[in-house]
């Protein structure tokens, strides 16, 4: 029996301001996937499955909305009176100016958690962000680690169809899986036909080691930060590039489904991949994805609804035509009315008549009746501007267009 105590660290504090309206009232680990799942989900499943019981969520941004999904861990059965899920928040009122408050990035947050790591004492720590669609036994990725004997093992990806390595850590790897190269986000990234591969923001450090490079790193750039920074940055910037230089950096290789849902496009095009296939994530038998589902009726499709390639969440009531969508729990979508190529979140409404085309329809909103939202002749898998996003509780007017691209503030009217 493998003995050693793992720490696994999610890190869920980003702003997620790329996904612009939908990310104004929550954390964006908060959106919903496939209509019954957050992202948060995923990693927490992942845990689970993996035996690891000892996890810790660092919330930010909009918290609260996070803390509510997660259920004190229930789901996961993280609610535990030893170990378990634990909430953590940013320092206010400890420590040193360059500690409190929001952290500026990942590395930063690590470095403000590093006395709270090292009271917990453990042999190896996992951390990896919360707004990835994937499924991964990290016992595979810890035992690597520790075959290699490691002081970071980086899991790494090929990089999936229509993203642009210049938003990734693009990693060179030897013949022995030691990586020998990293760049942040390069600006002269491989070109178009080399294999890329790519960090998937999984990684374990050695803790001590971790602590020796945050703080020497620390030290390097303090004098240059602002007030309330501690410069580290995320973990890409320096923190990474640094134990590469030392040489005891490996890479573990994912070859399955992984997807970064950060931008528009990337969150509409994987809705797209889900409709007619589980991506070897969503239904397998021994590895579900656990989520605090919605008690809700069945769903319904009545007299005269259509629905082609796509997929309905508890509630929804369906009487009007939905085409490679995906209809949240509780979504009402009346007779005439037409869905295609869009995401709708809980409880949204389009009347008769309304056509919705790839748009992302945030909770609660509603298209009056023969409102056009978007039209079908956009595809916005590949453009994060061609994607037609609604906040909550919003209101698309009687015969009102929006353009593609559009954005609708939460609580606004387009009339």
């Amino acid at each position: 029996m493998d003995r050693r105590r793992v720490l696994a660290l999610i890190q869920a504090g980003g702003v997620g301001g790329r996904l612009d309206v939908l990310t104004r009232e929550r954390a964006k680990p908060a959106l919903p996937f496939a209509g019954v799942h957050q992202l948060v989900d995923f990693p927490l499943s992942n845990l689970t499955h993996s035996g690891i019981s000892d996890v810790w969520l660092s919330l930010q941004f909009q918290g609260a909305t996070l803390q509510e999904e997660v259920a004190n861990g229930r789901p996961w059965d993280l609610d535990r009176n030893l170990g378990g899920l634990r909430i953590l928040l940013p320092h206010e009122g400890t420590g040193g100016m360059d500690e409190e408050g929001f952290a500026r990035g990942n590395a930063d947050e690590l470095f403000r958690f590093r006395d709270q790591l090292a009271e917990f004492d453990p042999d190896l720590v996992l951390v990896m962000s919360a707004d990835h669609v994937y499924r991964l036994d990290y016992r595979d990725v810890l035992d690597a680690h520790r075959d290699n004997a490691a002081e970071c093992t980086l899991v790494t990806t090929p990089l999936p169809p229509g993203y642009d390595p210049r938003d990734h850590g693009v990693v060179d790897v030897d013949d022995d899986g030691r990586v020998t190269g990293f760049s942040y986000k390069p600006d002269d990234p491989p070109d178009g036909d080399a294999r890329v591969s790519i960090t998937a923001e999984v990684i374990v450090y050695d803790p001590q080691v971790l602590r020796e490079v945050l703080e020497e790193l620390h030290r390097e750039t303090a004098a240059e930060s602002d007030e309330g920074d501690t410069g580290l940055g995320d973990f890409g910037d320096l923190l990474v590039p640094r134990l590469v230089e030392r040489g005891r950096t490996f890479a573990f290789q994912h070859d399955g489904y992984w997807r970064d849902l950060g931008q528009p496009h990337h969150y509409l095009r994987a809705h797209h991949e889900i409709l007619t296939d589980d991506v070897d994530v969503l239904s397998v038998p021994h590895w579900p994805v656990l989520s605090r589902l919605p008690q809700r009726t069945p769903a319904r499709v009545l007299d005269g609804g259509v629905v082609v390639d796509s997929l309905l969440s508890p509630g929804a009531r369906v009487r009007g035509r939905v085409e490679r969508s995906v209809i949240g729990p509780g979504v009402v979508v009346e007779a005439g009315a037409l869905v295609a190529d869009s995401v709708v979140f809980t409880d949204a409404v389009i009347r008769s008549g309304a056509e919705v085309h790839w748009t992302v329809l945030d909770a609660r909103s509603v298209v009056d009746q023969d409102a056009r939202v978007s039209h079908p002749q956009v595809d916005a898998r590949d453009d994060p501007d061609a994607v037609t996003m609604v906040g909550c509780d919003s209101r698309v007017g009687p015969a009102v267009t929006l353009e593609a691209g559009a954005r609708l503030e939460p609580g606004s009217v387009a009339d």
